[in-house]
């Protein structure tokens, strides 16, 4: 995967940059972390250390896109790139989008979407892939105005480990 990926055409909402981050990009990604935290209304979030954040960065099978104003990180989609059994080409899991408060319904989480569609393009990726909540309406009426090729109906099934 282009470790260097940026796409800044179709800028139309404020001049937001749509950023890859790479390892060296840990503040950035120190900040979106509480961008989640605001977004999602997590409760006894930490911040991991450094070093791992490095790590995750550093890894080719994780995607992190960033949306910025002046700087500033409004935005941000994460997504596990997935190999699979039955095709050569790999599919790509979109884990988390936010965007926070002021910038939300300005088509920023639209531009975030086609970032990483062009990115999965280019890169031959099979297909995105992303689940909601059946009952985070917001969520899902947001991805039912991005372009979906399908739309499936599923129960998720969680087995937890970490007990703190």
């Amino acid at each position: 995967m282009n470790s260097s990926y940026k796409l800044s055409e179709h800028k139309n909402f404020m001049d937001a940059e749509i950023i890859k981050l790479n390892p060296t990009d840990t503040n950035d990604f120190s900040y979106l972390i509480k961008v989640f935290e605001a977004v999602f209304e997590w409760e006894n979030s930490y911040l991991l250390k450094r070093e791992h954040l490095e790590k995750l960065l550093g890894n080719s099978k994780f995607l992190v896109f960033v949306a910025k104003i002046d700087k500033e990180i409004i935005g941000e989609l994460t997504a596990h790139v997935l190999d699979r059994y039955d095709t050569e080409k790999s599919s790509v899991y979109i884990y988390d989008l936010a965007i926070t408060t002021h910038y939300q319904r300005k088509g920023i989480g639209k531009r975030l979407i086609a970032t990483l569609n062009d990115y999965c393009t280019k890169n031959g990726c099979n297909e995105v892939l992303v689940q909601a909540e059946t009952d985070d309406f917001q969520a899902v009426n947001f991805y039912r105005t991005t372009p979906i090729t399908s739309e499936l109906k599923a129960t998720h099934f969680t087995y937890s480990f970490d007990n703190n």
